[in-house]
């Protein structure tokens, strides 16, 4: 991948940036705990694990491939920003369910993904059919307890209360039937939502496609965050410093890399500078009109001599655009000097026994995860020897070429990478 000897990692820095996602970083400290040990008595290393309290990351001490390593992993926090932006009710969550529709459809970029790749546009038209079938449901139902209201009501009250009376209140109650039972529904549907995750996902796109594919100032605020912590650690005595992003922290991890490079944090002879991304939806921001900030990145990114980046994805993984070239997808690779990413494929129904392939691949999203946990048949692509283990990314994997089945061909209509049109 880069240049130059195989460099022996004795200490390492890991940052790691997740999806939307508005649970705290101790999700993902105990999935590493639990997960990296069935890893290291599968593969036969030893892996330890520690946490200090107060803190959004932990210390793992490995025993891997002959070599002892310490490793510092960091969540990049962003769920408060994630929770903010799911504290809508539900009339919210449906306005934000026709504005982002008209975004992606209007643009032409729902058509585009498709042609791309079925899954995460299956996946992303998930919630809006889920949506629309509580919502008529609810609307029948409701519609029903009236009809049964009033069959005989109305006749019953004119005889007790007269006709303009009685006709009066025989509206009033079949309006409250309607209004409570159609609200009680609804709000039953979305406390059912840790398990349909319509309202969840709806908004995780929502989010995604409120400024048309620019980012938020919110998230460049949170990005600048995470690049002074980054910078920090670049000045550790420390041999690699891994950034890794996940679903749609991926996205978020490649501007994150290209601002530390833009700003010269990255120094000749300091630590090595890697991205790893898992389980990309990069497409679904990039794709996007106004997503010039993110493609600008994407392009200056794959011609980078100060990286080594490596984009992991997996066919079987239904919410992630797998094989997808991010750059080449996005109609801006350049057209010489070309080195990032490599894309390969963490192969599930190869990497995962016959008996746990079947048990995961109908859930959906805990198979969006696999790529953070333990392979029963592990391949070249180990997550904890990535993060914990004695060797670089770009020494790991020096040498490999992108999988032969990538998808590189160019499908954005919107290429631009100009932060500021010109008038």
């Amino acid at each position: 991948m880069t240049d130059g000897g195989t460099t022996q990692v004795a200490r390492r820095r890991v940052f790691y940036v997740p999806g939307y996602d508005p649970h705290p970083p101790r999700r993902y400290r105990e999935l590493y705990r639990t997960e990296s040990r069935s890893q290291a008595e599968i593969s036969n290393y030893a892996i330890d694990q520690r946490s200090e309290p107060g803190t959004s990351g932990w210390f793992v001490e490995a025993e891997i491939e002959g070599a002892h390593v310490q490793s510092q992993i960091d969540v990049l926090v962003w769920n408060d920003l994630v929770q903010g932006s799911m504290a809508t009710g539900i009339a919210g969550t449906y306005l934000a369910l026709l504005r982002t529709a008209w975004i992606y459809i209007s643009t032409g970029t729902l058509g585009r993904l498709s042609r791309l790749a079925k899954g995460p546009v299956i996946a992303a038209l998930y919630p809006v059919v889920l949506l629309i079938l509580q919502l008529l449901v609810a609307i029948l139902v409701a519609f029903g307890l009236v009809w049964l209201l009033d069959l005989g009501l109305s006749a019953f009250l004119g005889q007790v209360l007269g006709p303009l009376v009685g006709g009066l209140v025989s509206w009033l109650l079949k309006a409250g039937a309607f209004g409570g039972s159609f609200l009680g529904l609804m709000r039953w549907f979305r406390a059912q939502d840790n398990r349909v995750y319509a309202h969840y996902l709806m908004l995780d796109y929502a989010y995604t496609a409120s400024l048309r594919g620019a980012y938020p100032q919110e998230i460049e605020a949170r990005l600048s965050e995470f690049r002074a912590r980054v910078e920090a650690a670049l000045s550790d005595d420390v041999d690699e410093v891994l950034i890794v992003g996940h679903s749609s922290g991926a996205w978020m991890a490649v501007s994150l890399v290209a601002d530390l490079l833009q700003s010269g944090a990255a120094r000749e002879g300091g630590p090595a500078v890697s991205l790893l991304t898992l389980g990309q939806v990069i497409p679904m921001v990039s794709f996007l009109p106004d997503a010039r900030r993110l493609r600008r990145d994407l392009a200056f990114l794959s011609s980078s001599e100060d990286i080594a980046w490596l984009d992991v994805s997996a066919p079987g993984d239904g919410c992630s655009f797998a094989l997808a070239d991010p750059v080449a997808v996005s109609g801006v690779a350049p057209e010489s000097g070309r080195k990032w990413p490599i894309v390969i494929s963490a192969a599930f129904s190869q990497t995962l026994s016959p008996e746990r392939f079947a048990t995961l691949k109908r859930r959906y999203f805990r198979l969006h995860f696999q790529y953070l946990c333990a392979f029963d048949r592990p391949s070249d692509y180990d997550y904890f020897k990535i993060t914990a283990g004695p060797l670089t990314l770009a020494d790991r994997f020096r040498g490999r070429h992108s999988s032969k089945s990538r998808i590189d061909t160019p499908a954005s209509r919107y290429t631009s990478t100009a932060t500021v049109e010109a008038t």
